[in-house]
């Protein structure tokens, strides 16, 4: 978030100085970090959670056009960039993955149908294919048909135009260009505090290298992930009042025998159990790091206090604050199957992990496959007028009523629409400046202000474009 943010106003207003503080010895460790998160481009092409099935058996659809269009404005951004030349190299960020939602069972393959016709005449959906035909299923994705009962039915839909993105690489990227075009990057430097001066600027306590230095800026974005709660926290602003989090740490299955990742290239997304969150939707992944395959199965889901995976196991305790305390009692009142799900989820044997694996891939052996930890997510709770308090499974940009701070809190879809969420940031905090910006930022992303969902004819050219731009067609 905080290399698109930099990237965006570097474009915008390059007289401007930029400088940037991470905890850690590099960037992209933590939430970024291709190895703590699915990697999946999230456009709702296989992600069921976003098409929920109504009482009369049609498909709400509201939410995939939503989280699909605004994919593809960070696609179209990344794809200026690469014109840029400052992503030289696409295939080093994002590589084309077939998506593929895939069901079992009478009722399920009734519900993909179902879906795949409310979505088939959509032009962010073009290419979508459904089948109910196990050989075609097969050709599609070997793993999930052989060693399958054929008294099973089973059902897929698949579009070609899917992706897996490393965040990671393409975080890294946009920093060193950054860096090269005059921002500076402190790492191993810790925000301890932050102070608001009469002037409307703010002061910050930095901590690093044994020494603390305090430096002082106009607009202070915190995109700290899992630790963007406590420095907001500290900044005072009235806003974050009633926010928490809830954090939730996660386990993938992982396996990079060639042999076995030959049989599997799409990533795949099932449906989710009866009674469980949308966090926990099973999906067996192609991953694509460093120009090597792998496959990641999951996610598993469990529980821990910390924030961040190099957080503390202090951090939930901390963040209770008399204002938000009541959101977080009525949440856990309203979400009684959640922590059922998490119990379980904790509880669960190795021998049950890798079971709901081979519901996936029927022939899977244990010997292949070794268990990674994922990246933690701190889901959003906060104020609720009816219930109380409500946790929300997405993410949350918190800002000033001046504009002069702003913070990003939640998780997924995160990373994949990253380019719409900060332009939100710069429409919240530098609304004098839209206007001006405004041609600009039409010239990085052309359907700006535009819904691609109201426009086949632009959304056919756009996607077109962008897919033989960034190689995935």
């Amino acid at each position: 978030m905080s290399a698109t943010l930099g990237t965006l106003l570097k474009q915008l207003q390059p007289d401007w100085s930029i400088a940037v503080y991470e905890r850690l010895s590099d960037v992209a460790l933590e939430s970024s970090n291709p190895w703590n998160n699915a990697g999946t481009g999230h456009s709702a092409l296989c992600e069921l959670n976003y098409t929920p099935e109504r009482a009369d058996g049609s498909i709400e659809i509201a939410s995939a056009v939503k989280v699909n269009e605004q994919f593809q404005i960070s696609r179209q951004f990344w794809s200026f960039l690469v014109d840029q030349r400052i992503l030289p190299d696409p295939q080093a960020f994002i590589n084309p993955v077939p998506h593929m939602s895939f069901v079992w069972g009478a009722t399920n393959v009734a519900y993909l149908r179902a879906r795949f016709d409310a979505l088939n005449d959509h032009p962010l959906f073009a290419g979508l294919e459904f089948s109910d035909d196990r050989a075609v299923i097969q050709s599609w994705a070997p793993a999930l048909i052989i060693g399958r009962s054929s008294q099973e039915t089973v059902a897929a839909t698949r579009i070609g135009a899917g992706t897996d993105i490393d965040f990671g690489s393409l975080t890294r990227v946009l920093f060193n260009n950054l860096t090269e075009n005059g921002a500076t990057l402190e790492t191993n430097s810790t925000v301890t505090a932050l102070r608001k001066l009469p002037n409307k600027s703010w002061e910050l306590s930095i901590s690093g290298a044994g020494e603390t230095t305090r430096v002082r800026a106009k607009f202070v974005f915190v995109g700290a992930g899992g630790g963007a709660l406590a420095l907001l926290q500290k900044s005072g602003i009235p806003e974050i009042r009633g926010f928490a989090g809830f954090p939730v740490s996660g386990q993938f299955l992982r396996t990079d025998n060639p042999e076995v990742v030959s049989q599997h290239q799409a990533k795949v997304y099932g449906k989710a159990a009866v009674g469980s969150p949308p966090m926990s939707v099973p999906h067996l992944d192609t991953r694509i790091i460093d120009g090597s395959a792998s496959l990641m199965f999951g996610p598993y889901a469990g529980f821990s206090p910390k924030f961040l995976k190099t957080g503390s196991m202090f951090d939930l305790a901390r963040s209770i604050r008399w204002h938000n305390i009541l959101p977080m009692l009525c949440v856990g009142r309203d979400n009684l199957d959640l922590t059922w799900y998490l119990v379980k989820q904790v509880l669960a044997s190795p021998k049950s992990k890798f079971s709901a694996l081979c519901e996936f891939m029927p022939e899977a052996k244990r010997t292949d496959w070794y268990l990674i930890t994922a990246g933690q997510r701190v889901q959003v709770i906060k104020r609720d007028a009816k219930r109380g308090g409500v946790l929300q499974f997405g993410t949350e940009v918190v800002s000033a009523a001046d504009g002069s701070i702003a913070g990003l809190l939640g998780a997924s879809p995160g990373a994949s629409t990253a380019v719409p969420i900060m332009l939100n940031v710069l429409a919240r905090c530098f609304p004098e400046r839209l206007a001006g910006w405004t041609p600009k930022i039409t010239a990085m992303i052309p359907s700006y202000g535009v819904e691609l969902a109201e426009n086949a004819s632009l959304a056919e050219q756009t996607l077109t474009a962008v897919e033989r731009t960034l190689a995935i067609a």
